[in-house]
């Protein structure tokens, strides 16, 4: 039992998670509660780590998406820009309808992932369509969709009727200040990638196609259709991504998420996901995406100019390609 945790891929990640973790509570210093008068450390409070999952929901809830495209063997760079669209046209359509009630969640959650589910499906049909790279299809798609968000909004920042922000920032008897809503639906939805990766036919075809296409579909599997799929998949978390953040904030704009899709990216490749295809986990993709606000945080907590957190996450994307190809080497 022992050995099969520690060889697990989510071992090592949570491993340096922790690492990590600890160094900052150690160097983070502490302060006095001011309605308890207790001493807390700096990190290592209720408060500091729900805000920290908090930060990581709303890129990890796409990195699900993303990784699952990653692991088909394709890459999706359009999910900020999808996150934007979907976010913008929500507020849209909310405003349009007057509706503050209860209705505008309903209306709201359909409207975010209708457009998220059609622009994934847009870029799967151009990718097998048009037989082009996904890289190159989806920054073009990156530019338009986000093109569409300022068009249609005018470049404003669109108020969301607070019946939403109330949900979203629902403390769950936590007190206030504390809101677990975002971190519940990252780790809900982390846990979905996972079972329709390992636990359905769909997904174990998902790793085929990455794996070996041409075996793939020799053995009758449809790759055009696993293709269209995990880009929808892509495209609805980022409409699900979109639709929190929005409630979450308050508002939309057609600038939301802009530079999201490193972010994405990196939490997948960190968590372990090839891009070369095959490889991959749902919930590696969360521990990634914690791992690198984890390492935003000591920029903070250590103060250093916040202008190095590209530099560092970036050598992270670099380092964790590395080791991947060294370890397939090592296990050929």
């Amino acid at each position: 039992m022992l050995r099969r945790i520690v060889s697990s891929p989510q071992f090592g990640l949570l491993l340096v998670i922790v690492l990590l973790g600890a160094l900052l509570a150690l160097l983070a210093g502490n302060h006095v509660d001011a309605r308890t008068g207790a001493s807390l450390n700096n990190f290592l409070n209720f408060y500091t780590l729900i805000q920290t999952a908090t930060d990581a929901s709303f890129f990890a809830i796409m990195a699900v998406g993303a990784t699952i495209v990653i692991i088909s063997g394709g890459i999706d760079l359009s999910v900020g820009s999808i996150y934007a669209l979907a976010g913008v046209t929500t507020a849209l359509v909310l405003r349009h309808t007057g509706d503050t009630g209860s209705g505008a969640f309903v209306l709201g959650l359909a409207v975010s992932i209708s457009v998220g589910l059609v622009s994934g499906l847009m870029n799967g049909a151009l990718v097998v369509g048009l037989g082009v790279h996904p890289f190159i299809i989806t920054l073009g798609t990156m530019w338009i969709l986000r093109g569409i968000a300022f068009v249609s909004s005018r470049a404003e920042s669109i108020l969301l009727p607070t019946s939403l922000t109330s949900v979203a920032k629902a403390s769950l008897g936590l007190g206030n200040a504390l809101y677990p809503v975002p971190m519940l639906i990252m780790a809900g939805v982390a846990l979905a990638g996972s079972i329709f990766l390992m636990q359905t036919v769909r997904g174990r075809h998902v790793f085929a196609v990455g794996g070996n296409a041409e075996a793939s579909r020799f053995s009758g599997v449809s790759i055009g259709r696993v293709k269209i799929a995990v880009f929808v998949i892509s495209g609805l978390t980022a409409g699900l991504a979109a639709f929190l953040g929005a409630s979450f904030y308050g508002s939309a704009s057609c600038a939301d998420a802009t530079g999201y899709e490193l972010y994405v990216i990196a939490s997948a490749v960190v968590g372990g996901a090839s891009l070369s295809g095959g490889k991959g986990s749902a919930v590696s993709a969360l521990l990634g995406a914690v791992l690198i606000v984890l390492i935003r945080q000591s920029i903070r907590t250590l103060h250093f100019d916040q202008n190095y957190e590209w530099i560092i996450i970036g050598c992270a994307i670099i380092l964790a390609v590395v080791l991947d190809q060294a370890t397939r080497k090592i296990r050929n």
